[in-house]
């Protein structure tokens, strides 16, 4: 319908409200134009749509997949953290349910094979006894996750290290040596598809510029729609690159992932070197790694799927050029017309330059004069901003000329000669090329014209503006303001400045102390008011007295001689002092 109301060949006027007659005629010029099988616009624009509804980038893909896994594992997760095992033998069944969650999150393995069972529980075991129940069982709902993810990554990175020592594992594909096969052969095929492209591109353009070349030939080949022919080829290529672009990164992750798999299999097995006990403090973490690497190798896994399903439902949007132009129809068609690939277009205009002098009011943009000018975002998808308008052709644009910039657009050219004759009046050629999407809507997705098409942009584009590659320049007015008052306002909310205001409160505090609070008790209430005492609980008390102390002194010996007397009348004593001195104990 909008690739009808448009083309201003069917006199549609979108401004104005339709008429029965207006109607009926739009139905009309919409079926003939699904009905015409031989039209290779219709099969563009079902190539954009189908594009445009399926096509999603790593992040997206990956993102939907980690959302579908978790919410196919959300019943087994909830029977696990609301289950309050009493007995053994529930304890054991919540155990069990770990196991089928641990072998389920993992994707290692059919839950149905009794050895891959019998390995998980192993492996389960020696990280999480049985007797750990009890202690799992008291952590709170988020810990139980958390702990059940845990327990899932290293499980998977002891049963990968068990496969890598050849004891166990049976059961798990040898992903990166898949991935190794895969990818080569997917970015053959997409490779094989933009090669054909080029090749029928190339053709296609060197036809339509004969045709604007010689008359006789325009009148030959006027019953053949290679205007969109070419337009379906190109768009096509546009797609293809993109899912290359996606293969290449993936080759890329793969490459990564395998050198530091085996940089930290290698590790493992250092740490390990067949010892009784080990600290689990060096080895969890290398088991959770090859967990995590594993998941990414599985990721890749299903990304490579995804491209090469979006590579092979494309393929049936462009098999219209078999039926159109046949190998031998083509070749007769090209004789002695030169066919020119978008290289050698480039390489001939490489030595021509615009002229910065001969234009006052544009600005020019050169490699040496522009930072980032790779990253520039280029008007037309890169084609020729002249040619697409004037000729109808989708002419490869070189940037080395110069890209002119108008209103904060950059445009590119295919020769010095367009590159003049657009920049005299940009406005005009812009229009013209607008004009031109108007007759052919598929051109509007393929220049990225959406900004020049708002209101007709793809139903899942306009949903989420920024989830699909092509998608229009948004533009707002916004403002900003500083707040007045950055640190938190201090208003003192009992202050007055009024005097009288004072006064009356001053009034009211002194009446209130002249009130009297009155209660009294009747007979029938006093026994029903409740009492309350609280005491103090006699607490124990203790005292320490002084210490007893000692010091070792000598003992004193002291001898006395003479005392039973002697032959003479006189007694004489004498005393002996043999205690020893303090200095000497």
């Amino acid at each position: 319908v909008k690739a009808v109301v448009l083309d201003p060949r069917n006199d549609f006027s979108v401004d104005r409200i339709l008429a029965k007659n207006d109607v009926q005629n739009l139905i009309q010029l919409c079926v003939t134009k699904l009905l015409d099988t031989t039209n290779p616009s219709l099969s563009t624009i079902k190539m954009q749509v189908y594009f445009d509804m399926n096509y999603a980038n790593r992040a997206e893909l990956l993102s939907e997949q980690h959302r579908i896994l978790e919410g196919r594992l959300a019943p087994v997760v909830r029977d696990i953290t609301d289950s309050r095992p009493r007995v053994q033998e529930e304890m054991e069944n919540v155990y069990r349910k770990i196991v089928s969650y641990v072998l389920l999150s993992s994707g290692l393995g059919s839950p149905t094979n009794i050895e891959v069972v019998r390995e998980v529980t192993a492996a389960l075991q020696s990280v999480f006894p049985q007797t750990e129940i009890i202690t799992f069982i008291s952590l709170s709902k988020k810990n139980k996750e958390q702990h059940l993810k845990n327990l899932a990554m290293l499980v998977t990175g002891i049963r990968l290290y068990n496969k890598e020592c050849g004891k166990g594992g049976s059961s798990i594909d040898d992903l990166p040596a898949i991935l190794n096969e895969a990818i080569p052969s997917a970015t053959r095929t997409v490779d094989e598809g933009l090669n054909t492209c080029h090749t029928l591109a190339h053709q296609y353009t060197a036809l339509l510029e004969s045709m604007q070349e010689d008359l006789q030939r325009r009148t030959q080949l006027s019953s053949f729609k290679l205007k969109e022919a070419l337009f379906n080829v190109k768009q096509y290529e546009a797609f293809l690159c993109i899912l290359l672009s996606d293969a290449i990164t993936s080759a890329q992750e793969v490459e990564k992932m395998n050198v530091q798999f085996a940089a930290t299999m290698e590790q493992l097995k250092k740490t390990v070197q067949n010892k009784i006990s080990i600290d689990t403090k060096e080895v969890y973490p290398l088991f959770v790694t090859l967990s995590n690497l594993w998941t990414g190798f599985q990721d890749e896994i299903l990304l490579l799927n995804f491209l090469t399903n979006m590579t092979n439902n494309l393929q049936q949007f462009s098999e219209i050029q078999s039926q159109l132009f046949p190998e031998e129809v083509l070749t007769s068609l090209l004789e002695g017309v030169t066919v020119k690939s978008d290289e050698e277009r480039i390489r001939e205009t490489m030595g021509t330059r615009v002229n910065v002098s001969d234009f006052k009011d544009q600005e020019w943009l050169f490699p040496e004069t522009t930072d980032n000018f790779d990253q520039l975002l280029i008007q037309y998808h890169g084609f020729c901003a002249h040619a697409i308008g004037v000729k109808g052709l989708t002419l490869p644009g070189n940037p080395a000329i110069g890209i002119l910039k108008h209103k904060e657009r950059c445009y590119v050219f295919s020769s010095r000669e367009a590159a003049y004759t657009f920049a005299q009046d940009p406005d005009k050629f812009i229009q013209l090329n607008v004009e031109k999407a108007k007759e052919h809507a598929e051109l509007i997705q393929l220049l990225e014209l959406h900004h020049q098409f708002e209101y007709l942009a793809p139903y899942v584009q306009a949903r989420n503006a920024g989830k699909y590659l092509m998608k229009p320049t948004t533009t707002c007015d916004s403002s900003t303001q500083t707040d007045t008052h950055i640190l938190p306002p201090t208003i003192v909310t009992s202050y007055e400045w009024n005097e009288w205001e004072m006064r009356r409160k001053a009034i009211k505090l002194a009446n209130l102390h002249r009130k009297l609070t009155h209660a009294m008790q009747t007979d029938l209430s006093h026994m029903r008011r409740d009492n309350s005492t609280q005491v103090y609980l006699s607490k124990d008390g203790s005292t320490q007295t002084k210490r007893d102390n000692s010091s070792n002194v000598p003992r004193p010996q002291i001898f006395l001689e003479g005392l039973r007397g002697a032959s003479s009348p006189t007694t004489h004593m004498v005393k002996v002092d043999l205690t020893r001195a303090v200095d000497e104990t």
